[in-house]
Parts: structure tokens; C-alpha cells; sequence
């Protein structure tokens, strides 16, 4: 960026948790860093009854509990709620949309941000009065925008979004964010699997058996039921966050370390994906709801028991899903990846299973199991990568134990890596759309998703199949990744 423009990102629901918990606090680390240009600006844009001084004092909170450096500095604090400006006014009506422009000519701001991190309904609303009040091009400077997830609830009204979106917006202004895509173990994918010429190698169907994908979580729906209930897990994490770890474990090398190269090879993968369709559904996935049980210690209630949940709610709060990526590369290798609620641990990791040994080593006993090696890459809560492989154990009997080589990120580099918004924000700012999620790739993963929703339908079902709170979802996710040798899901623990 040239540090002498001046910058202006405006926060279109401002008064909402993403802003207080991870919009202002990256922008406090990037501003720690100094990162920011010297003439920026955050002006929110909300219905309520705000100003200034209370929209400060509100995210001034938000940064000395949330930001990831603390203590917190006070002055720099001070100095980032000072460049803050508060609109007042409703998402569809055109005279909120006047007074920002106002301000924006007032704050002399040649390149601005727009940030949607209001309920996915109104995007549109808001897409159309930004480009009514002629304010998505600036001729002094640059006009960017970007778009939370979801990215519509299915292919058709990704597709209508889309043309909203592009009646304002050319596609080069769109950045459609995937916080995962700014974890730094994600970003490693592509250096472990291209800087390292011994495993790329191996990264094949030549010498790996199958590919686990877990993205668990502890939290129950909380507070979301109302947005959960139409979406469930298959949208709101398997096509977007599972799909994009999937496509960089899967892609070719690109060319070139920038967006479009990137992205053309993650398309690639998602058009690669073998469809699953008609009875397909059934063999291929498996879902699952909690019910009340035990998760560290505490005991919690079920999905149905949570506020706002239908009492027959059929919502998957688990989704186990097998796939095939039919290219050269991985032709016959399945991608098993699951998702739920209320599973035992946080976690989020991706395990590559190499293919065992062709007879056991002189008939010595194998106490690592049938396949010992393995690597995962662990994203989420630690992150790292950890290398298992069989070892003699010492002693005068020939047995073999499973041993592992560790990576961990904070041991290794003395400190915590980034919060992810506080890259892509980087990014966004400086023009950088590697690790945002193009318009055809929206297209692919939500084409291959919407194949297995209406597959569901075909079926009449009263209950889906139930898991206990704290356990690693329903029996039928284990016979969906029950392999030749008699193995399971990997286990995070």
C-alpha cells in the first residue's frame, strides 16, 4: 500500500460479534505491527442508536479482552478508536447509504473496504445500495469488498448473489472470505507439500492409502439456532471450510504464487470431485444429531432441547462424507471427512495414510498397528505436523511401537502465529486475493454440495440417527470409514 493514501473500511453491522471478537482486534495486531497505512479509518454502519465515542468504547473492549497480544497498549488502543466514525442508519435505506458517502468525500478516503459482516439475507440489500449511491468505484483510489460466508445456502442462490454482486462489483473488487484459509498450518499445506521435495514425492495414489480429514468441535449450536436450522453442518462447514482443506491437500503445484494460480488449481480438484448422486447419497455420507451428554466434565443438553430448535428438527449436527478425487493423482484413493457438535475435543486436522508394508518385517510383532505411517497436519487448536512412524522398541524382543516426529509452530518459532483475519485483512487491503475464494470456486463446491442435499431429500426420514455429547458421532460414521485392514478415523487424541 502506499502509505500516504488514505484508507477507509466501513463495517457494514458493525454492533455484531464478528466485529467486537476478530474485526477490530486483527486491526489492533496489524496496527501493532504497523501494518496499517497512517491515514485510516473504521466507520460502522448499523441500525442502532450509536455514536462515535459508543462505538469505540463498545470495540475498545472487544480488544482488551480478544486481541492476541496482551497486555494491550492503551495509546495504541486510544489511537485506533480515534480514526473510529459511526453511521447510523438501516440496511435498506438509501439515506444511510447518502451519509456515508458524505463522510467518506469528508475523510478524503480514495481507497475503501467494505466489510459484510452483517446476516448473510442482507447482503444483497446492501450490494444494491452501495452501487445505487454510486459508491463502488472510486476514481482517486480502489474499492474492494468482502463477503462473509455463507455464500448463499445452495448452487441457485449462490448463482443470484453472484449477479448482484456483479452488477456492482467487478470480480477483481469481490473477496468471499474462508477464515481457514488464514491459519498459518493451512498456508503451510502448500509450503510442506511443494518446498519439501521428499514428500511430494510421495503424494500420490502410488503410496497413499487414504486421506482423513476431522474438523470437530466441542460448542453445541448456542446462540445460532436460528441460522444452523437451515443450514446444518453440511453448509456451514463442509462446503466451504472442508472442501477448501480438501482442495490445497489435493491440488497440483500452481504455477505461480499468486491468486489466480492458485485458485485455478483448488477449481480444478472441485470439479474433479466424483459426484454423489441418487442412492450414492446413502453409501457415501453419514449424519448424525446430538443428544444430551457429557462434554469436558459438564453434562449439556441435546440439539432438540437447544432454544430455537424444532422438536423435529431433522438438522445434521455430524456429517461424514467419502470421496474421490477422479484426476491421475489420486485416482481409487478415498477422502474420508467428517464434521459435528459437541465431539469430544477441538480439533481440526488432516491425516495422510501411507500405504503399508507388503508383509510384516520377519514376522516381528507390530505394536503400531497395520499402517503406522502417517502424517497429519494439525490446524486447529495446536498447530503443528506431526510424522508417525514404527520404530524397534529397545529390549531383547524384535516388537515394533509407533513413534512420532512433532512440529509445533509456537515451540519451534517463539510465538503464537497470527489470527487468521488479521492476514486476509492484510491481504485485502494490499490487493492480494490468493487465500480468497474465487467465483468459480464458490460454484464447484456449492455444485457438488447441492447434489448431495437434494439426494437427501429423496427419503422420507422421521429422525436422523443420534450420538451422545462427547462422543465422536453416530455408529454409522465408523462403517463408512471401516477399511480393509479392520482401521477407523484417526483419532485426535
Amino acid at each position: 500500500m502506499n502509505p500516504a493514501s488514505t484508507v477507509a473500511i466501513v463495517i457494514f453491522g458493525v454492533t455484531g460479534d464478528l466485529t467486537n471478537r476478530k474485526l477490530v482486534p486483527a486491526l489492533y495486531e496489524l496496527e501493532l505491527a504497523n501494518r496499517l497505512p497512517a491515514s485510516f479509518y473504521i466507520i460502522g454502519f448499523a441500525r442502532r442508536e450509536w455514536d462515535a465515542s459508543v462505538m469505540g468504547e463498545n470495540l475498545r473492549q472487544g480488544v482488551s479482552e480478544f486481541a492476541r497480544t496482551q497486555p494491550v497498549q492503551n495509546s495504541l488502543l486510544e489511537k485506533l478508536t480515534g480514526r473510529m466514525h459511526y453511521v447510523q442508519g438501516s440496511f435498506d435505506d438509501p439515506e444511510g447509504y447518502r451519509k456515508l458517502g458524505e463522510l467518506l468525500d469528508k475523510l478524503k478516503a480514495g481507497n475503501r473496504l467494505f466489510y459484510l459482516a452483517a446476516q448473510p439475507d442482507v447482503y444483497p440489500t446492501i450490494i444494491r445500495n452501495i452501487g445505487a449511491a454510486d459508491l463502488s468505484n472510486c476514481p482517486q483510489g480502489w474499492t474492494r469488498i468482502i463477503i462473509e460466508k455463507p455464500y448463499g445456502n445452495d448452487l441457485q442462490s449462490a448463482l443470484a448473489l453472484d449477479e448482484v454482486v456483479h452488477s456492482v462489483f467487478d470480480e477483481q473488487q469481490v473477496y468471499r472470505i474462508d477464515h481457514y484459509l488464514g491459519k498459518e498450518t493451512v498456508q503451510n499445506i502448500l509450503v510442506f507439500r511443494f518446498a519439501n521435495g521428499i514428500f511430494e514425492q510421495l503424494w500420490n495414489r502410488r503410496n497413499i492409502d487414504h486421506v482423513q480429514i476431522t474438523v470437530a468441535e466441542t460448542v453445541g449450536v448456542g446462540s445460532r439456532a436460528g441460522y444452523y436450522e437451515s443450514a446444518g453442518v453440511i453448509r456451514d462447514m463442509f462446503q466451504n471450510h472442508i472442501l477448501q482443506l480438501l482442495a490445497l491437500t489435493a491440488m497440483e503445484a500452481p504455477v505461480a504464487f499468486h491468486a489466480d494460480a492458485v485458485r485455478d488449481e483448488k477449481v480444478k480438484i472441485l470439479r474433479s470431485l466424483r459426484p454423489i448422486r441418487g442412492d450414492d447419497v446413502w453409501s457415501s455420507t453419514s449424519r448424525g444429531q446430538y443428544v444430551s451428554g457429557s462434554v469436558d466434565g459438564k453434562r449439556v443438553p441435546g440439539y432438540k432441547d437447544e432454544p430455537g430448535v424444532a422438536p423435529d428438527s431433522l438438522t445434521e449436527t455430524y456429517l461424514a462424507v467419502r470421496l474421490f478425487v477422479d484426476n491421475w493423482r489420486w485416482a481409487g484413493v478415498p477422502f474420508f471427512v467428517r464434521s459435528g457438535k459437541r465431539l469430544p475435543r477441538r480439533s481440526t486436522e488432516i491425516t495422510v495414510h501411507f500405504d503399508q508394508v507388503p508383509l510384516p518385517l520377519f514376522g516381528w510383532r507390530n505394536l503400531a498397528g497395520e499402517a503406522p505411517n502417517t502424517l497429519t497436519l494439525n490446524i486447529q487448536p495446536e498447530e503443528g505436523i506431526t510424522l508417525t512412524f514404527g520404530a524397534k522398541a529397545p529390549g531383547h524382543t524384535n516388537q515394533i511401537e509407533s513413534v512420532k516426529m512433532h512440529f509445533d509452530y509456537v515451540e519451534t518459532f517463539g510465538e503464537e502465529p497470527p489470527e487468521a483475519y488479521e492476514r486476509l485483512l492484510l491481504d485485502c487491503l494490499i490487493g492480494d486475493a490468493t487465500l480468497f475464494t474465487r467465483t468459480d470456486e464458490v460454484q464447484a463446491a456449492w455444485a457438488f454440495t447441492t447434489d448431495i442435499i437434494e439426494g437427501w431429500k429423496t427419503r422420507l426420514l422421521r429422525n436422523l440417527p443420534v450420538y451422545e455429547a462427547g462422543t465422536w458421532g453416530p455408529p454409522g460414521a465408523e462403517d463408512l470409514v471401516r477399511l480393509s485392514d479392520g482401521s477407523g478415523w484417526h483419532d485426535p487424541d
